[in-house]
């Protein structure tokens, strides 16, 4: 409980980060709105936010007593006046840089600015000499409202945080990174902490923004619902794991399950077909078929004797799998032969959903079409070929290329990458933040593709199968990861899957 112009309010600052996820410019209108329409202050805002912030530094370094707060000329800045002057009331040692003149600050950041100034505060104007006397670092120098590349006096003072090794916590959003794109525009600072306010801006949860943020704090502000619910949300956040499946009857067969028919496997690539397959039973599939190579077929599961492995070498021997199966799933292993090739066009024509990845995907971009009943699931590089651009054009605007992708193929889209993207035509996308880096390994894909077929067999649809699929896959991961994240194995995820499957969240 915190007292401001003489009433109290509930500040509550917590990292159970609401699902809704917005545009800047969507939360700019939301502080107008709350302003405007309803009567809070804006001053008012910004001190519920400097308190915020000063909250989440006394929690998390709680031994700190020395604090530097950088402050650019906007409102962002503002809020960084506010923490130096309630850090400076609480006994801190305080020093505010400023990068952008005081006397040219105006409205609700002046009057921030003053108070802390009237509190006995000082202000130096510039790139600070040195942090290393400092305990804390308050990133307060851009906001929201960036839409070029970091330069000159703010880069250089981007560097030195970054160089900084104490703790640095950023007001809003790090500085340099694009509320709504998540890209670092040249420079951003890495925060160990990011507080935000009242609406969660997208661009913290994908592309850099997972790797600049640290762990996110959230409060919004004490404003009313009503202010959040102003807006329609750009898109969700699916931060935990939630089992979509039903209980299963006492009753249940294996034919209530679905037959999932994986097609992959060429010469040399056997292991991404059998991972595949592997994972789909492990969701709980009731039947799993692998197509692959006559020359390797028996093989395929021998350790896995559960798994019914044909070769398959003409569309006749395919056709009569094709009529067996419930999902299809395509491109594990695959290859771009002559073999890969009359595989992928009677599965097309089948009319079954399918979830198509790898070099299924890469023959797509060869031979484009569309199809409403599918699951693609490009990375970065896939993507790019799918869009005849370069993977870096992706990752500048990963939600533009994601709705590229829906109006060029259809169906469900899971844009594989840090703060994987999962959407499909005319819906705001869900951003899922489950995986870790020790998942950048071989087979990952492969595993997820078997996963996301699974789901689909025991009745799913298929934006819940990428939903839950991208979830369970991510979290499988974090689970095989405590164990440590480098050196983890694809087929690590194994023995989570149907422990997670089997429990209603983790």
């Amino acid at each position: 409980m915190a007292k401001e112009n003489g009433f109290m309010f509930h500040s509550i600052v917590t990292t159970e980060l609401p699902r809704t996820l917005f545009l800047a410019e969507q939360v700019r209108a939301m502080d107008r709105y709350a302003i405007e329409d309803l009567g809070i202050p804006g001053y008012v805002l910004m001190q519920r936010a400097g308190w915020a912030v000063f909250q989440v530094i006394q929690e998390r370094w709680p031994d700190a007593r020395k604090i530097a707060v950088l402050c650019g000329g906007g409102n962002n800045g503002g809020d960084g006046y506010v923490v130096a002057r309630l850090a400076l009331d609480a006994k801190f040692q305080v020093q505010v840089f400023s990068l952008s003149s005081p006397e040219g600050l105006k409205g609700d950041a002046l009057v921030a600015c003053e108070a802390y100034r009237q509190a006995g505060g000082r202000v130096s104007e510039g790139v600070p000499s040195r942090l290393e006397d400092f305990d804390i670092v308050v990133d307060a120098l851009l906001g929201t409202g960036l839409d070029r590349e970091v330069s000159g006096v703010y880069a250089q003072t981007i560097a030195m945080i970054n160089g900084f090794n104490g703790g640095v916590v950023a007001v809003d959003i790090p500085s340099g990174l694009h509320a709504n794109s998540g890209v670092a525009m040249g420079k951003a600072v890495k925060a160990d902490a990011t507080v935000t306010f009242i609406g969660l801006k997208q661009g913290l949860f994908t592309g850099d923004g997972p790797e600049v943020c640290g762990r996110i704090y959230y409060s919004d502000l004490a404003v009313p619902e009503e202010v959040l619910k102003y807006q329609v949300p750009a898109a969700y956040l699916q931060s935990r794991y939630i089992n979509l499946l039903p209980p299963r009857p006492k009753t249940a067969h294996k034919g209530h399950f679905g037959h999932v028919l994986i097609i992959g496997g060429d010469t040399g690539f056997t292991g991404a077909v059998r991972m595949a397959a592997e994972a789909a039973a492990r969701v709980g599939a009731g039947l799993v078929s692998i197509a692959s190579r006559g020359a390797h077929a028996a093989h395929l599961n021998a350790t896995r004797p559960e798994l019914m492995c044909h070769g398959v070498e003409t569309t006749t021997e395919l056709q009569a799998l094709l009529g067996r199966a419930t999902v299809v799933a395509i491109g594990p292993g695959l290859g771009q032969s002559g073999w890969a090739r009359s595989m992928l066009q009677p599965i097309c024509d089948s009319g079954l959903p399918m979830v198509m990845d790898a070099d299924a995907l890469n023959l797509l971009a060869q031979s484009p079409k569309f199809r409403e009943n599918w699951i693609i699931t490009p990375h970065p590089g896939e993507a790019a070929r799918l869009l005849g651009c370069t993977s870096s054009e992706i990752q500048a605007d990963r939600f533009a290329a994601l709705q590229a992708l829906l109006e060029k193929f259809h169906g469900v889209c899971v844009l594989k990458g840090t703060g994987t993207l999962i959407g499909e035509k005319n819906q705001p996308c869900t951003i899922c933040t489950a995986g870790n880096p020790g998942m950048a390994s071989g087979g990952m894909g492969d595993i997820l593709t078997g996963i996301i077929a699974g789901l689909i067999a025991q009745g799913l649809s298929l934006s819940d199968a990428a939903r839950m699929g991208v979830s369970l896959h991510g979290t499988a991961g974090d689970k095989a990861a405590e164990a440590g994240e480098r050196g983890m194995l694809a087929s690590d995820l194994l023995p989570w899957l149907r422990h997670l499957v089997n429990v209603e969240k983790a």
